[in-house]
């Protein structure tokens, strides 16, 4: 599945490959063997992670609900269904 460029990826450092297949990807700079960050770079982590935690507690939230941890073992045709369900769940929550 291709991802279109207007979708900006927020990616951890484990997916810093991705960003030669998707120009709208942001990954934190690792820090080179021997060296170390600028302080630049470290605020700009810090600023990229402190957007990544919303969504990462929105994967925690999804994650309690097993359809995303486990394998999915129902029908296929009714993933998506399912997976908006539990989406629009967690949204009503946040909301009330």
């Amino acid at each position: 599945m291709k991802v279109p460029e207007a979708v900006e990826c927020l990616a951890d450092s484990g997916y810093q490959g991705i960003a030669g297949l998707h120009t709208g990807t942001r990954t934190p700079v690792k820090k080179p063997k021997g060296g170390e960050l600028s302080i630049e770079q470290k605020a700009a982590n810090k600023a990229l992670a402190s957007e990544r935690v919303v969504i990462e507690h929105i994967i925690r939230h999804l994650k309690i609900f097993r359809i995303v941890s486990e394998r999915y073992r129902n029908r296929r045709r009714r993933f998506m269904l399912r997976m908006n369900l539990i989406a629009g769940l967690y949204n009503y929550a946040i909301e009330h």
